[in-house]
């Protein structure tokens, strides 16, 4: 029997599906294909979380799902409670909670408040509260205030719960108190491996053993077999939506020069596309290429399957515990993971030593 790939995940309608039904057969596509967990991401349009959630754990056996992520402020705490339950019941304890900051952008233009560390982490108290079964009377703090909460009495269960971290701040609050946390894409290895850092130290630092703590690289896994139109949708798309939405966040996390990204925002071509990787024309990706430096698009696994998998490993050795093989869909992936499953069928790839 080869063995299930449970430190690999991938997201499911990655990029811009064309039906959010399209969810049910790569759910099936990536149990198949052996990979140990499949990420959600929320958009409004046509992913929203808790309905993709219900239908991946209808249509599968074995693969975890994990949101990465939903905003806890979008949902009454009930109602995510009630989401996590039922998934959890549906899926025989296949599913984690997987919450963000959000983008604040979006947040200040649909009349949302941004989202704090205190208000994350006093939410994720409530959710562990409430799945130990709790009676919560009077509550009063950074998340909101309730006069009761209570979701069942006879409940005495661990809730997986997974964060996305950009930040230090986040990065500690995921080693504190959460089972799994999601790192951005185009992370650098210098920045992966102080976001490893902080997490397994904040975790031993709260008495935890930082081994509960799984660190997951969102790594862009971009093979050749693709089409160029695809993979410059998947790269330089993907990479400047992110740089449109949260572009000085990302630029000073990773060390880059903020006046390469200046001179992108500043672009009428960029300016007249809202979201690359949603409404660019081949012409304005093209376009956005010349833009974008090609270092800012290396932290990526590209080429054959076999560079893809050496870059994947590479992201093991840099002290992450598992890889979400991001931004194609797993009939994409495939030729990857046969790839990897010849290198590393007996186990994952060594992690970093010291």
């Amino acid at each position: 029997m080869t063995r299930p790939l449970d430190e690999l995940g991938c997201y499911l309608l990655a990029g811009q599906a064309q039906s959010a039904r399209d969810l049910v057969q790569e759910t099936r596509d990536a149990e198949t294909l052996g990979l140990g967990s499949a990420f959600i991401s929320e958009r409004y349009n046509k992913k929203e979380a808790a309905t993709l959630c219900g239908a991946a754990g209808a249509v599968s056996e074995r693969i975890r799902i994990i949101t990465a992520a939903t905003n806890h402020n979008t949902r009454h705490v009930m109602v995510t409670a009630g989401y996590a339950r039922t998934m959890q019941s549906l899926t025989g304890g296949r599913f984690t909670l997987g919450l963000g900051r959000g983008v604040p952008k979006l947040q200040d233009i649909y009349g949302m408040d941004r989202i704090t560390t205190a208000q994350m982490e006093d939410f994720a108290s409530l959710m562990r509260r409430l799945f130990r079964g709790e009676v919560i009377f009077g509550h009063d703090g950074p998340a909101g205030h309730w006069p009761l909460l209570h979701l069942d009495a006879t409940l005495d269960e661990h809730l997986p719960m997974c964060i996305t971290a950009f930040g230090d701040e986040t990065l500690k609050l995921a080693g504190r108190c959460f089972d799994d946390v999601v790192l951005h894409t185009y992370f650098t290895d210098e920045t992966t491996a102080h976001c490893v850092d902080v997490v397994k130290t904040s975790a031993e630092e709260a008495g935890r053993d930082p081994a509960d703590v799984r660190v997951w690289s969102c790594y862009a896994t971009l093979g050749d077999h693709l089409d160029d139109a695809a993979m410059l949708k998947k790269s330089v798309g993907r990479l400047g939506t992110y740089l449109q939405g949260y572009g000085e966040l990302l630029v000073r996390t990773n060390g880059w020069d903020p006046a390469v990204l200046e001179r992108f925002l500043a672009d009428p071509v960029i300016q007249g596309v809202a979201g690359l990787d949603v409404t660019g024309t081949p012409e304005q990706l093209a376009h956005a290429a010349t833009l974008i430096p090609d270092e800012w698009l290396e932290p990526s696994a590209t080429g054959t399957p076999k560079e893809c998998v050496a870059a994947i490993a590479n992201q093991f050795a840099l002290g992450c515990d598992a890889v979400i093989m991001h931004g194609a869909t797993p009939t994409e992936l495939a030729p990857v993971l046969a790839a990897y499953r010849e290198a590393y069928e007996d186990g994952p790839p060594p992690g970093r030593t010291g």
